[in-house]
């Protein structure tokens, strides 16, 4: 029994101390931020876990300003000027903040790939990529990605002359055509993930959700201490990470084995792959972020806008007014015609900003010998980063942030002093999304393509679909029930 009260006497004293410590010893003592959250990182590991993080955060920064001290060692900042200090290209001599293991290297095993890679082997990774996401590259894939949306199109009619009351939920089915056109770019798999063709998720979709929500959840474990019993569940059978990286390795292996030379993505990886040291570790790796990044956020951006177009009437009339009195058929909406729509890409950027895809913050670490962030002067180690959906939703910078109004990308008066710079939806500087120009063509494609073939009108049930959502990296989204009524041309 005396051993477990000196052991109890000593683990008060070693918490109580820790919290005395970076409440008032802490380098980052200066810095604003709840006595809890300053403390400890038990508050942001809860709000974390819960999905409510991104939403806290916004919270904090009306309340204390421009950054806010999150948890011990991590600090959120909220200005333009921090994109830019944080993610923003370095001059010559300038360390780059990397990428925070704390979120993106969960597990020690896997290899690094091009989300995490440091400098060096981002850089060489990211010039081999970027001829699969280049201009001509993409005029060459433009028949591939509308052979899917011809389908998913194809599809939604088909549902509704079975079924003409009945809503569809467009959550599935921006998700069902995102992962087959990634599935075949990425993997060079004809069909894709046969997500259309089936009218249903691969077994491996819905993996690769519950894989982002699992990851979360570990990671708020991870952050309180849990993270040697979290790299032992990282190796196991039973792992979400484990399971997905199991299939992606089979499709990569099935690219390899096709071998024929095509526009897709991984090829330029393929090229190089032994000058690069690219094993099938390291090429799974790397094609199962490709897939991540070009599907589940290109569905979340578009599930998230027919929601607000569909939410607003007003909105959706000038929409429908400029698609339709611009294409005389559909045959006329390609990915190069779809970029002469003004207020469809004034829509897109505003849902971007009302929805963002990746809500929460980017986490960096300040490289060593410290650095400056909006003014502040930093040691070394300390984990920052910018919350997109807290910035993009503070009246510092936006007229009316709660509304959903694609006019304030288009001149108009009344938002002028909005400060554009604040939302940086696809990041800044060297580690952008090199994927930006295809995604917002994509999404311009099939958003066209729906509004210029039906009538839509939101389900009653979903008119407050975007509230009380959860926010895990990406959104946990529930269904999105529209109803359909094709146009007699």
């Amino acid at each position: 029994m005396a051993i477990l009260y000196y052991g109890f006497i000593l683990g008060a004293l070693y918490v109580l101390g820790t919290a005395f410590y970076n409440l008032f010893l802490h380098p980052l003592n200066r810095f604003p931020g709840p006595i809890s959250h300053r403390a400890s990182y038990l508050p942001r590991a809860w709000h974390l876990f819960n999905g409510t993080l991104t939403f806290h955060v916004g919270d904090l920064h009306r309340k204390y300003g421009t950054v806010v001290r999150i948890a011990p060692n991590e600090l959120a900042y909220a200005s333009p000027q921090a994109w830019h200090d944080i993610y923003g290209h370095k001059k010559a001599g300038e360390e780059e903040f990397p990428k925070s293991d704390r979120l993106y290297k969960l597990f020690i095993d896997p290899p690094r790939h091009i989300i995490n890679a440091r400098r060096q082997e981002h850089g060489a990774l990211r010039r081999q990529l970027a001829h699969g996401f280049s201009a001509r590259t993409m005029a060459e894939q433009a028949p591939l990605i509308r052979s899917y949306v011809d389908l998913l199109i194809q599809r939604l009619r088909e549902n509704i002359e079975r079924a003409p009351t009945v809503a569809l939920n467009m959550r599935d089915w921006l998700n069902y055509t995102t992962f087959d056109v990634i599935g075949d770019l990425a993997f060079g798999a004809p069909g894709g993930f046969g997500c259309l063709q089936q009218s249903d998720y691969h077994p491996w979709v819905r993996l690769l959700t519950d894989t982002i929500r699992e990851n979360a959840c570990l990671i708020a474990l991870a952050n309180i201490g849990f993270s040697t019993p979290i790299q032992w569940l990282g190796k196991t059978a039973a792992s979400k990470n484990t399971q997905h990286r199991a299939v992606v390795k089979e499709k990569v292996q099935q690219r390899l084995e096709l071998g024929a030379e095509r526009p897709d993505f991984i090829e330029g990886l393929l090229k190089r792959k032994d000058e690069l040291d690219l094993d099938i570790d390291r090429l799974t790796m790397n094609a199962s972020m490709l897939v991540i990044a070009g599907s589940e956020t290109t569905a979340t951006l578009m599930t998230g806008a027919l929601y607000l177009i569909t939410r607003h009437p007003e909105v959706q009339r000038k929409l429908e007014h400029e698609i339709r009195s611009s294409f005389k058929s559909e045959d006329e909406i390609l990915l190069n015609t779809v970029n002469e729509l003004p207020y469809m890409l004034a829509v897109l950027n505003e849902s971007l900003r009302r929805y963002p895809p990746l809500a929460s913050g980017m986490l960096r670490d300040v490289p060593k010998g410290g650095a400056t962030v909006d003014g502040d002067p930093l040691p070394e180690d300390t984990v920052v980063s910018v919350f997109q959906w807290a910035i993009n939703h503070w009246d510092k910078y936006w007229t009316d942030p709660m509304e959903f109004r694609p006019e304030r990308w288009l001149g108009d008066e009344k938002y002028k002093t909005d400060v554009f710079d604040a939302m940086q939806a696809f990041s800044t500087g060297p580690r952008n999304c090199i994927g930006k120009n295809l995604a917002y063509a994509e999404m311009r494609l099939i958003v066209a393509r729906i509004i210029f073939n039906f009538d839509l009108t939101l389900d009653p049930e979903c008119r407050d679909w975007i509230d009380g959502q959860k926010a895990y990296v990406i959104w946990h989204k529930p269904p999105l029930n529209i109803h359909f009524k094709p146009r007699v041309f």
